[in-house]
């Protein structure tokens, strides 16, 4: 979730914009007026002091999640933390084990799984009624300018496309197809040392492929695409978004349109909240073992080149 969405909590039931939270109070206060929080503090340590809040949402830079999240974990405040979880398997493993200690809530807010045209294509996957996936592609990129203190650019905020938007494609595949058994990857570096281009392959039994690409120095189309035996399903414009499903096959071209109140994220909010309501300390859907898969997929690539219902009061962390 972009700093931008605390609006779409409006769209989920029994749920509200409680407080944001910064380094910075006059920041937090600004950021608050602007989003019709009820509160705001100039630090997280008192933030989470509140008996009110219920539940954080973590949207600091990539390098900060870990130790926001741990931070969170052990105030006994559940947290739906952005991507990427962290940044590498071994901070995601010490967030979970923090979770799980504390029997608090975690989740790593990949909206992709929760949004309704992606459930969609994922039912017919696992239907098979067109077949099985011979291959899948999907891109995620856009031209930024050149900021060597940007966040985007700098490799001590976890900079990089592959990190920042990389995930997305990268989950994709994991979603729809699981673990592929190879990973062949390359990437373009910048002057500052983070991977401004990145192109994927992932190998699956089969001679099932899925080619991946992420950029943070190029638009590109932002499409997916899924080869099957017998039709093909495209997805998009901007497949990682409420968007439009086509489905071609000797029948003729069918397609469906999705569309959302708000961005879509309130899909992934209203999950949160039925997960709270129940109890659950973790995802059925976006489930630690997923958030293990996404940042194992990752680290290759890079090495390579008890609570009270409603739960309704939500915190923003920035910075």
């Amino acid at each position: 979730m972009p700093i931008s969405s605390p609006p779409v909590l409006k769209f989920v039931e029994d749920a509200e914009l409680y407080a944001v939270a910064s380094r910075n109070a006059e920041k937090a206060a600004t950021f608050c007026e602007e989003m019709e929080a009820k509160r705001s503090f100039g630090s997280y340590e008192e933030m989470l002091k509140d008996p009110l809040l219920n539940i954080v949402y973590v949207a600091t830079p990539h390098s900060f999640h870990h130790s926001h999240t741990l931070l969170c974990l052990r105030a006994g405040k559940a947290v739906l933390c952005e991507k990427p979880f962290a940044l590498n398997k071994q901070q995601v493993e010490e967030m979970i084990a923090v979770a799980r200690q504390n029997n608090v809530f975690l989740m790593e807010a990949m909206w992709t799984p929760f949004l309704p045209h992606i459930k969609f294509v994922k039912d017919i996957i696992d239907s098979e009624r067109y077949g099985k996936v011979k291959s899948l592609s999907a891109d995620f990129g856009f031209q930024t300018p050149f900021d060597a203190e940007g966040r985007l650019f700098k490799k001590s905020l976890g900079g990089g496309s592959l990190m920042d938007i990389g995930v997305y494609p990268v989950f994709l595949a994991l979603h729809l197809l699981g673990v592929p058994h190879e990973i062949k990857a390359s990437a373009r570096l910048g002057k500052t040392g983070v991977d401004e281009h990145c192109d994927i392959i992932f190998e699956y039994p089969g001679d099932t492929t899925a080619i991946l690409q992420s950029s943070i120095i190029e638009n590109t189309p932002t499409l997916g695409e899924i080869e099957l035996e017998t039709a093909v399903i495209k997805i998009g414009p901007t497949w990682y978004e409420p968007t439009a499903v086509s489905i071609i096959s000797k029948n003729g071209t069918e397609t469906k349109v999705f569309e959302a109140a708000s961005y879509g994220y309130e899909y992934e909010a209203r999950h949160v909240q039925e997960m709270l309501r129940q109890n659950k300390t973790e995802s059925d859907v976006m489930t630690f073992e997923k958030s293990l898969e996404l940042i194992s997929s990752c680290f290759v690539r890079v090495m390579a080149s008890p609570f009270h219902t409603p739960y309704k009061h939500w915190s923003l962390v920035f910075v």
